[in-house]
């Protein structure tokens, strides 16, 4: 049975971190290597996209505990566990989705997402990385490391799966349902392209999972 993001992440915070590390082919990885692509600099501002429990902050704030991190999740019972985890940082936490949270203009030196944006459709995201662009300051950037399908036809397949299920369990709302459904990364470059970013590059790849950095 399909079950809404918030259902599906607060159901599963007991065991979370290590699914999350351990059943993705190199997360222990990729985690770090994003981390380290963040701004090292004293006091950087950072908004980090579908944050979890952050897993990626952990990493980030060995690097510099200084940073001041913004996170907006759907689960609410993970940004309780973000924040007992990271009580001496500065730290703030928006329950909430991060298609409808305001992004603010000019406030972020770098903006992080890490295996949340592949439940949306490319349509759904170009308003959302044109709000992400607008909240950069000048010379920051997005990182976006995720899952990808390796081919138009896979991705064409994990939605029209993700619809039949719907239609199956007679689903008609607009709720965001946990299914996976990832875009190539042929078809995100577009979406970034077409939210502003006009340098999109590959910064790694593990498997399925690649990092791409995206400045105006």
């Amino acid at each position: 049975m399909l079950e809404t993001m918030s259902d599906f992440f607060n159901s599963r915070l007991d065991g979370y971190e290590e699914h999350q590390l351990h059943a993705i082919a190199q997360a222990e990885v990729f985690y770090p290597f994003t981390a380290q692509h963040l701004p090292a600099r004293s006091g950087a501002r950072v908004l980090d996209l579908g944050c979890g429990t952050g897993l990626e902050l952990g990493y980030y704030f060995a690097v510099n505990p200084t940073a001041v991190v913004t996170g907006i999740d759907l689960a609410g019972d993970m940004l309780k566990a973000l924040e007992a985890k990271f009580p001496d940082k500065k730290l703030t936490l928006v329950h909430g989705s991060y298609f409808d949270v305001p992004l603010g203009e000019g406030c972020y030196d770098a903006v992080v997402s890490v295996e949340s944006l592949h439940h949306f459709t490319q349509g759904e995201k170009i308003p959302l990385y044109a709000r992400v662009r607008r909240a950069l300051a000048p010379g920051g950037y997005f990182l976006l490391t995720d899952y990808f399908a390796a081919s138009d036809g896979q991705e064409a397949f994990f939605r029209q799966e993700l619809r039949r299920l719907k239609a199956e369990q007679g689903i008609r709302d607009d709720a965001f349902y946990h299914y996976d459904t990832p875009l190539t990364v042929e078809h995100e470059t577009e979406a970034l392209q077409k939210g502003g970013f006009s340098r999109v590059e590959v910064l790694g790849q593990w498997g399925a999972t690649c990092l791409l950095r995206a400045a105006p």
